[in-house]
């Protein structure tokens, strides 16, 4: 999960005051990020994960954290993405002519660096489900829409909150019949015959971890959102406001489909079923179908889309974790600016993501086991917050752009140059890499 890939803030208007760093980016954004870096540490290394494979159960706070971050984290990252692609493109004030042809360009190009650099950590990954491939996906398809207007975005990933989940639910009780899906990623793997390719296809698409058929009203909404004057505090309430209102939207909802209007007697046979494994592990048997999706939810029967678990992929589910997502950009965005300088070593972790993200996948393969993290179930989790905030910290004070990063902005930047010099009439009218929010 990461969205660093892209951009960083958007242009600040020719006279309005510096509210964000001296180098233009919104540090409530960069801070945001890193709390989704923060939460995917929590998600691939948080005590209640290393303790529950054990069959321990672990503490408060550990149970907390996990909760917050199951999930959610992911899904944070989704909708950044969509601010980011929306502040790389003008943010509220988008590009037009030359300049939205080189921002597509740049777009596609960091697209395809993604989508390779997705598969190769996938390919060594044994603890987590690498989310970049299907974010290179989610740029391509938001590249015809980095022109519609905010309120028009805002009613497509709306209807598409709603109908997106309904419609794979059908498309894969067709593919599938009434088996559950088990997620995942693409790998290399998937390129070495016709059928693999398929299921790489279908997991991007459908019934992977991260489908664009159920995630892409989080990138469509990160984008509307982009398009709004974010340096405004009235629109930073506003939008916090509307983020509460969606998250109690989706978790009331699914509640009120699930215990007043016949719910949970649709789903009984399958509560039924499951309660002996659910008293084994001390959880109610609806908790525990809520929280056992990988993406998406089995089709045995439509009642599966009242659930508003992490993963899951339903309209509540979609619709409540947007709420949160953008009730924390906006906390952070007015967080960001009062305390710059306090909070500078956070939110380096942010504007280096995609070098954390990267990072966190390798040096997973290195733990040690389960048995013996458990003697200290917090140190893991510690480690690898407070050395990410250290490096990140330092390496941005030094050295500006992380590593992956450079090599983003550079492919990038270098793409769409060649390609405002190779347009007829345009030689020499190529847009500077900064002109677009720093990349």
């Amino acid at each position: 999960m990461t969205s660093s890939i892209h951009a960083d803030t958007g242009i600040q208007p020719a006279g309005s005051p510096p509210i964000g760093s001296r180098t233009g980016r919104l540090d409530g954004v960069d801070l945001a990020r890193a709390l989704a870096v923060l939460g995917m540490f929590v998600s691939h290394t948080g005590p209640a994960l290393i303790l529950s494979g054990l069959g321990r159960k672990a503490g408060a706070p550990a149970t907390f954290l996990e909760a917050v971050s199951d999930g959610h984290a992911s899904v944070l990252f989704a909708t950044l993405a969509g601010v980011s692609l929306a502040l790389l493109t003008g943010g509220s004030r988008p590009h037009d002519g030359v300049a939205r042809r080189t921002d597509r360009a740049r777009i596609a190009v960091r697209a395809a660096i993604l989508f390779v650099l997705g598969m190769a950590l996938a390919q060594i990954s044994t603890e987590v489900i690498v989310i970049l491939s299907f974010y290179a996906l989610y740029f391509v398809l938001a590249l015809p829409l980095l022109h519609v207007r905010p309120r028009v975005l805002a009613v497509l990933a709306a209807a598409w909150a709603v109908a997106g989940p309904v419609v794979s639910f059908f498309m894969r009780r067709e593919v599938e019949g009434s088996e559950g899906t088990g997620g995942g990623a693409p790998t290399f793997r998937d390129l070495t015959s016709s059928s693999d390719a398929g299921s790489g296809l279908l997991r991007l698409l459908l019934d992977g971890t991260y489908p664009v058929m159920t995630w892409m009203p989080f990138v469509l909404a990160g984008l509307a959102v982009g398009r709004l004057d974010l340096r405004s505090t009235a629109i930073r309430r506003r939008l916090f406001a509307a983020g509460v209102a969606f998250a109690v939207v989706g978790s009331g909802g699914s509640w009120l489909a699930l215990h007043v209007f016949g719910g949970v007697e649709a789903l009984r046979p399958k509560l039924d079923f499951m309660r002996p494994v659910a008293a084994g592990l001390a959880m109610d048997p609806l908790e525990l179908m809520a929280v056992s999706n990988l993406g998406t939810v089995p089709t045995d029967t439509p009642a599966n889309l009242l659930l508003d678990g992490p993963h899951s992929g339903t309209p509540f589910e979609i619709v409540g974790s947007v709420g949160c997502a953008l009730a924390v950009l906006a906390l952070c965005l007015l967080v960001g600016d009062r305390f710059r300088t306090l909070l500078a070593p956070l939110t380096a972790v942010g504007a280096l993501s995609l070098t954390a993200y990267a990072a966190q996948v390798v040096a997973l393969r290195f733990l040690p086991s389960e048995e013996a993290m458990a003697a200290h179930p917090w140190m893991p989790l510690l480690g690898f917050v407070l050395g990410a905030v250290a490096f990140c910290g330092l390496w941005r004070r030094f050295l500006g752009r992380g590593p992956l990063e450079r090599l983003m902005h550079w492919a990038s930047t270098w793409a769409s140059a060649a390609l405002a010099r190779g347009a007829p009439g345009q030689a020499g009218h190529s847009r500077p890499a900064d002109a677009a929010g720093r990349g």
